[in-house]
């Protein structure tokens, strides 16, 4: 009920729909509930029984008070004047009169709450979509590394459509059908209490049966959206994957991988379905049931003559009823379609309320222009227990390039990621001109920050979109970014030049070209502070040296930290770390670092030397 109900709040304001919906709701169950009731005077005229009605009507037209008595006087008042001055077929057109007046008011005000409901069914979804998506973009790097993506993207997709179909779309079955039977119950009352006090007997059990059955389903639901997701993560991994696949003829053990998890998610389906399917005849044989005992009982009471019941009136009674057993269906049926949008919604809402690892603090503040260094002060980092940064001091002064080298695992990249405030440092500070980034704004920090990687990251977008990626500048200036990354001769090559889509994530590019664009877009940002993380080190030897000389150009005049594979690539740092298992061991410029005998520098050197020499 708690997920229900947090679910409902993204249709705030309530005010703009709730009451007007309700309103609706109320005058078609009204109107329904007249158009069963009047069957008892279309049966006392088809039966000759007429001759009570006078005696039943008031003399004249009562006062207006909100009760059962006034609407069954006021008919009554009508139709012993019609019944004394047009006689038995007058009193029977009133009747077909007023029942298709009845049924039209009742489906024209049903329409209009259905109406209303789309309208918050869509506002629900959206608002619902729009704070997951929020929330992705907020959380920070290392809750992406720990999730599978598939599984975050069925969330999107088939957990919120499981939360529109089997949640938003029961919002008429949870607030219109328990009006229907409170109001059919309160008529029900009315006209015999011993039968309806009969009739309740058998519902707590019904009820307590049917929530065994929702509970099952809830359990069933769990299982059958985590198949999904993992279903899903395999789907993307072969996307992602597909050149490797048919590279390793894998075509048969990928495919045995996905038909696991399909049949997996065919099977909990299916025990869903049965589980679902139960609730519905069950709790029709219970409302039959009911209305076999109602009917034997109501007709002892009649042939007794213990009960002031008439025939007609108790044939009245029983179709009364009967229709009671819809509206107890459809809320049956709802409670078992909503356990499965639960378990959907709760897993939408547990990424929505994720707390960010990474955020502003209260009262944050604006990190101002970089104009003097940048200070790593006994820094630390940790993934959980794993230290993979310790005891990390450096001062990178503002215009200079100072490069990271290591073997793999030293904490290269992570050192860089903490910069930005990808993470957060687990021990020491990250200054930039003596303000501590943690207390600055996460936009402020990044905005004087360019980063190049060796994955470039490209969108299914135009060539001239992805280069003015989050900018205002104009078309020379993207232009004039590409001369400068040494991307412009081959964008006018392209078959639309500028305005020609590349493709996801850049697939119709080759690597030094999505490369060059990805520098083009760190130049017309015109950061301070360059972050380079190994971004040559996937390139052939011709794209390389254009990108190296795309790169050369961006980093003229600014703060670089440069995370290089190749150590050929950082010769002219000013300074060069190398990083060894998340300590600094060596530091120095290339020809330092090339002096100091048994060095690690040295040599990582010489073993690039010796395999560019075998190659």
């Amino acid at each position: 009920m708690k997920t229900y109900l947090r679910i409902l709040q993204y249709a705030r304001p309530w005010a703009a729909f709730l009451p007007q919906y309700l309103l609706y709701t109320v005058l078609a169950t009204l109107f329904g509930l007249a158009n069963f009731t009047l069957i008892i005077p279309l049966l006392q005229v088809l039966f000759e029984k007429t001759d009570q009605v006078p005696t039943q009507a008031p003399a004249q037209l009562p006062a207006f008070h909100l009760s059962l008595d006034w609407v069954k006087d006021t008919f009554n008042y009508f139709f012993a004047d019609v019944l004394a001055t047009q006689g038995t077929m007058g009193a029977l057109t009133f009747v077909c009169v007023i029942v298709v007046v009845s049924v039209l008011c009742s489906n024209l005000f049903r329409y209009l709450s259905l109406r209303l409901l789309a309208k918050v069914r869509a506002r629900v979804i959206r608002n619902l979509r729009h704070d997951l998506y929020s929330r992705i973009l907020q959380l920070q790097l290392g809750y992406f590394a720990g999730e599978r993506k598939g599984d975050l993207m069925s969330r999107f997709t088939s957990d919120v459509q499981e939360v529109e179909s089997s949640v938003v779309n029961t919002m008429t079955a949870v607030i219109q059908e328990p009006l229907r039977i409170i109001f059919f119950f309160a008529v029900l009352f009315y006209m015999s209490l011993p039968l309806t006090l009969f009739t309740l007997i058998l519902l707590p059990i019904s009820g307590g049966l049917i929530a065994g059955v929702a509970k099952r389903l809830r359990q069933q639901a769990k299982q059958s959206q985590s198949t999904l997701g993992s279903m899903l993560s395999v789907i993307d991994e072969t996307l992602g994957g597909i050149r490797v696949i048919k590279a390793f003829n894998a075509q048969q053990y990928i495919e045995g991988k996905f038909e696991d998890q399909n049949d997996e998610y065919a099977r909990t389906s299916r025990r869903i379905d049965n589980t679902r399917d139960l609730a519905s005849p069950f709790s029709e044989f219970a409302g039959v049931a009911v209305v076999a005992g109602l009917l034997y009982f109501g007709g002892t009471l009649i042939l007794s003559g213990d009960s002031n019941l008439t025939g007609e009136t108790f044939i009245g009674y029983v179709v009364l009823f009967s229709q009671v057993l819809t509206p107890a269906k459809a809320l049956s049926s709802s409670f078992g379609n909503i356990q499965r949008g639960l378990v959907a919604g709760e897993r939408v809402l547990g990424i929505i309320d994720t707390e960010p690892a990474i955020r502003d603090k209260p009262n944050a503040k604006l990190l101002p222009d970089f104009q003097g260094q940048i200070e790593l002060r006994n820094l630390q980092f940790a993934y959980g227990t794993e230290p993979v940064l310790q005891d990390i001091n450096l001062t990178i002064q503002k215009g200079k390039t100072v490069a990271l080298v290591g073997p793999s695992g030293s904490g290269k990249s992570t050192l860089a990621d903490l910069l930005p405030r990808f993470y957060d440092p687990t021990g020491g500070q990250i200054l930039i001109d003596g303000h501590d980034v943690r207390d600055c704004t996460i936009h402020s920090v990044r905005e004087q920050m360019g980063i190049v990687t060796q994955e470039s990251i490209l969108f299914n977008d135009t060539i001239f979109n992805n280069i003015r990626f989050n900018t205002q500048a104009t078309e020379a200036e993207v232009m004039e970014a590409a001369r400068i990354a040494n991307a412009h001769d081959f964008i006018t090559a392209t078959p639309d030049g500028y305005q020609t889509i590349i493709g996801d994530r850049g697939g119709r590019l080759s690597g030094g070209q999505r490369q060059r664009l990805s520098i083009a877009r760190a130049i017309l940002r015109n950061p301070p502070i360059l972050i380079l993380d190994e971004a040559t080190s996937a390139l052939d030897t011709e794209s390389e040296k254009l990108v190296q000389e795309a790169l050369t150009r961006l980093m003229q005049h600014r703060t670089s930290l440069v995370i290089a594979h190749r150590l050929s690539t950082v010769q002219h740092a000013d300074e060069i770390i190398v990083l060894h298992q998340g300590r600094i061991a060596e530091r120095g410029t290339h020809e330092e670092l090339l002096r100091r005998p048994g060095g690690l520098y040295q040599r990582l050197s010489q073993m690039q030397a010796t395999n560019a020499a075998l190659v």
